[in-house]
């Protein structure tokens, strides 16, 4: 059985390994990003509950009328 060559797996490997980075760097160079995200104005709607439209009155105990 002949003997298995690999003197030339390590300049395979890293060959492809170089070219394959190249290949990504050149995938993701040409991708194009949003910009950085603006603030936006952050103005909230105020809406009025039901318990908001009416008029209620609370009474505490110390504001009842002395017995």
């Amino acid at each position: 059985m002949p003997q298995l060559d690999t003197s030339t797996w390590f300049i395979t490997i890293i060959s492809s390994m170089i070219t394959l980075f190249i290949l990504f760097q050149l995938k993701i160079s040409s991708q194009t990003f949003p910009l950085a995200p603006s603030p936006k104005s952050l103005t909230t709607l105020k809406v009025k509950t039901p318990w908001e439209l009416k008029w209620t009155k609370i009474y505490l105990p110390h504001s009842l009328p002395q017995q």
